[in-house]
């Protein structure tokens, strides 16, 4: 007869693995969404991923990425317990003391960073739970294997009573039952944090004041309403999220405060009450993630309500020997922004509104950095609580250590919205194929958008009217006699200086993606 017990004692361990994550985030999410074990092992893994696997999984799951973390640490946790079930083949014990190690590693990594015992109540319940599951399938799977071979042993290998097959089924089935339920409460616990952390972004939400500057009234010509074609203002819910935070910090605007200090004449710290008071603005600015693919959708354009950071750094009063301000998060992220940037004449803000809201969670509530012309990783500093004054030769911030660079400057980009990918179209009543898209290039602004079909010649785009250099555009181009079949179409951009889109691809790191965008179509 095989023996299965290998493989039984390997079940054993992946299902308590399952019941213990399963336990423990359903009750974090009930109890304290910050206590969960698959957070504070992402929070951890995430600052000593390489940068080339972070690029990576950002540019394959996009805004997914946290998702896709999550998901791996179960499975990841699922093999880990697979190798320890089968360790308790042998050494029953060591079994035992390897599952609660690793059940309770959450635990001293929360402790060891300030957190309080109390918020180990979650792990500790799922070490419980896991460990009981665990002793309950091997007790089962392994008496189950005994009696059969004690049959076989006696000529019987298919008992009277028919007892083997009945406690193989039963365990087959607990390890199912047991899995779905340990995924399940996964699934749930994770659910109740998404539900509190929207909850408590309610509760917190602030009262804006009116600006005593507002944004233009959008123009019409800025829209030029094209079925595909991304809207000239991003809703708020479809705005990219990309950050370092598996779950946003939920911060107590009440008791928010930034701190403006280092190379300074005068330290500042300015309250959010204090911050409310003083005239903001309103401006519309277009944000880019420099890990944005060659046509990607991480870039957005909103309405931001704040005060200007130049105007805050000239109470503190930056010695002339300084030249880059290091911004810190709430949760120790940190971004390095040429000081130049900050103290000239762009809309950089200190920004508590979004579209007219205040900022949700996911962008920064209570307050954040928006920075025209830069990517977001060296300046869009999401729930931002200090502003150093420093150097770039005496500081580095937290992408700059894995390889980014310190500056940042956005390229002039563009991309191609319609048609889509793939798709059949049919040329209008005037025989043509429209072509359309978005083009940017911060603080800058677009001069021309070029588009072709296949290797043919250039043609001059329609550009919508611009809201600001600071803000994207739409563009369309129409093609006549275009012949059935496959076609690609291409979009280059030009801003106001003269810079060409850089036609040659590369990666993200260090500084972004370049090469033009590429969609290709069949004409029916």
């Amino acid at each position: 007869m095989t023996d299965r017990r290998p493989l039984l004692f390997t079940l054993a361990g992946i299902v308590a693995t399952l019941v213990y994550f399963g336990a423990a985030e359903f009750i974090a999410g009930a109890f304290s969404a910050t206590s969960a074990p698959l957070l504070i092992l992402g929070q951890t893994i995430i600052p000593l991923v390489p940068t080339a696997m972070i690029k990576a999984a950002i540019s394959i799951f996009g805004t997914n990425d946290k998702l896709a973390l999550v998901i791996t640490l179960v499975i990841v946790g699922a093999i880990l317990g697979g190798v320890i079930g089968r360790v308790g083949l042998h050494r029953r014990t060591l079994s035992f003391v390897l599952l609660i190690g690793l059940g309770i590693l959450p635990v001293v990594l929360l402790v060891s960073t300030g957190g309080s015992l109390l918020d180990a109540v979650p792990a500790l319940g799922g070490v419980v739970l896991g460990c009981a599951a665990y002793v309950g399938l091997i007790r089962l799977g392994d008496g189950r294997e005994l009696r059969a071979e004690d049959s076989q042993d006696r000529d019987r290998s298919a008992d009277i009573d028919g007892q083997p097959d009945s406690d193989r089924r039963a365990f087959f089935g607990l390890v199912a039952g047991l899995s779905a339920v340990g995924i399940a409460a996964i699934a749930a616990g994770q659910s109740a944090s998404i539900l509190a952390r929207n909850a408590a972004g309610a509760v917190t939400k602030l009262v804006l004041p009116r600006p005593a500057t507002s944004a233009p009234k959008i123009p019409a010509g800025a829209e030029l309403d094209i079925d595909g074609l991304a809207p000239i203002m991003t809703p708020t819910d479809d705005f990219y999220r990309i950050d370092t935070a598996l779950i946003p910090p939920s911060v107590d605007a009440s008791s928010w405060s930034l701190r403006i200090h280092g190379m300074v004449d005068e330290e500042v710290t300015i309250t959010m009450a204090q911050l409310l008071e003083l005239p903001l603005e309103e401006h519309r600015v277009s944000l880019t993630c420099v890990s944005n693919e060659v046509g990607g959708d991480l870039v957005g354009n909103a309405t931001w309500l704040g005060y200007p950071v130049r105007d805050l750094l000239k109470r503190a009063q930056p010695n002339d020997e300084a030249d880059m301000v290091l911004s810190t998060s709430d949760d120790g992220f940190t971004a390095s922004t040429p000081l130049e940037v900050l103290t000239d004449d762009r809309a950089s803000l200190l920004a508590v509104g979004m579209n007219g809201e205040p900022l949700p969670r996911d962008h920064g509530f209570p307050a954040r950095l928006v920075v025209p012309g830069l990517y977001g990783f060296v300046s869009a500093t999401k729930w931002v609580t200090e502003l150093e004054v420093t150097r770039f030769a005496d500081k580095e911030a937290y992408w700059t250590k894995r390889g980014w660079s310190t500056h940042g400057p956005v390229l002039v980009a563009s991309r191609v919205d319609v048609p889509r990918a793939g798709v059949h179209v049919s040329p209008n009543k005037d025989g043509q194929i429209i072509t359309a898209g978005m083009a940017w290039a911060q603080h800058v602004g677009i001069a021309e958008v070029r588009v072709r079909i296949d290797n043919g010649d250039w043609h001059t785009a329609e550009l919508s009217e611009e809201l600001t250099t600071d803000t994207w555009r739409q563009w369309r181009c129409h093609f006549d006699d275009v012949e059935p079949g496959t076609h690609t179409v291409t979009v280059r951009a030009v801003d106001k200086d003269g810079n060409e889109q850089i036609a040659e691809r590369r990666p993200a790191i260090p500084g972004s993606a370049t090469g033009l965008h590429e969609r290709d179509f069949t004409v029916d």
